[in-house]
């Protein structure tokens, strides 16, 4: 049986399918239980706990062949990472007391680094707190979200899709549908050690420009990246009601990004492209005409 947690969220949804689809058997882990009745009516074991209660984590973890866990962004915490840190030592102690024997964890590009990565540093945590559990570990170290640039189709009309990155600046971004499948088959196919997944979608990188290329041949019309400055980050996220320090994180990734720090660590890792394109992802967001 494997656990899952964050299948009200896109990753931990498409891994617990998948995993059902191929006749496993999956016990989810939601907050509350209304939201897991739809999984219950396809088979599926419902746990009810906080990512951050060891106690409830501890058994919902308990008998599982795997598990796979994740942190929810901390978007309106005054201190995003001392939340973090306390909710990813809350799930070492959960797999630790629960002896889960693999654990599959959602990290991200650029996690190798301690500092200079903004939001990422509270997934570097956690791979050391999981690392020291005992567990094996597997830590799928995803690329930018695609899904990120949901948030910026609104101008897509005015023929603009605005950045924070240099247009013409290619780094690998990823569809979480692609991270969904990706933990399901670490899963199934059981521990490995301790392995590092590099994960991105698509046959290469893609510069802002690139995405406008897309959404040009989407939308019918042209539509250009527009390069906003760093110094913008701070106040436009705060407009999006994001709290300060959150916002300070994200200049910080963006930063990190276009210096080269947010990157493939390479080496031993293992390097996978998900098939999914950019427009798989944002042709279904797009803003129709009325």
């Amino acid at each position: 049986m494997f656990a899952v947690a964050g299948v009200t969220g896109r990753t931990g949804a498409v891994a617990a399918d998948r995993l059902l689809a191929q006749g496993h058997a999956v016990r989810v882990i939601v907050r509350d239980a209304a939201k897991g009745a739809a999984w219950a009516a396809r088979g599926a074991e419902v746990a009810v706990a906080e990512l951050g209660d060891a106690e409830r984590m501890t058994a919902a973890l308990a008998g599982s062949a795997g598990a796979y866990l994740l942190v929810p962004p901390a978007l309106t915490s005054p201190d995003p990472i001392t939340d973090n840190t306390r909710i990813v030592e809350a799930l070492a102690r959960a797999v630790r007391a629960a002896a889960v024997p693999h654990v599959v964890f959602l990290s991200s590009v650029g996690a190798q680094h301690a500092s200079g990565t903004g939001p990422i540093r509270s997934v570097q945590i956690g791979e050391q707190a999981l690392a020291a559990t005992g567990a094996a570990t597997t830590f799928v170290r995803a690329a930018y979200f695609l899904e990120n640039w949901h948030g910026s189709l609104g101008m897509v009309g005015q023929g603009v899709l605005p950045t924070f990155l240099p247009t013409g600046l290619a780094f690998p971004q990823v569809a979480t549908r692609d991270i969904g499948a990706t933990a399901a088959t670490a899963l199934a196919e059981g521990p490995r050690g301790a392995q590092v997944i590099e994960l991105s979608s698509g046959p290469t990188d893609y510069s802002s420009d690139d995405i406008a290329a897309v959404l040009t041949r989407l939308a019918g019309a042209p539509v250009a990246a527009q390069h906003a400055p760093l110094d913008a980050v701070v106040p436009t996220f705060l407009s999006f009601g994001l709290t300060p320090a959150f916002a300070a994180l994200y200049r910080e990734l963006f930063e990190g990004v276009i210096n080269g720090r947010v990157t493939f660590e390479g080496g031993a890792a293992r390097r996978v492209r998900g098939p999914t394109l950019p427009a798989d992802v944002l042709g279904p967001a797009l803003p129709r005409p009325a």
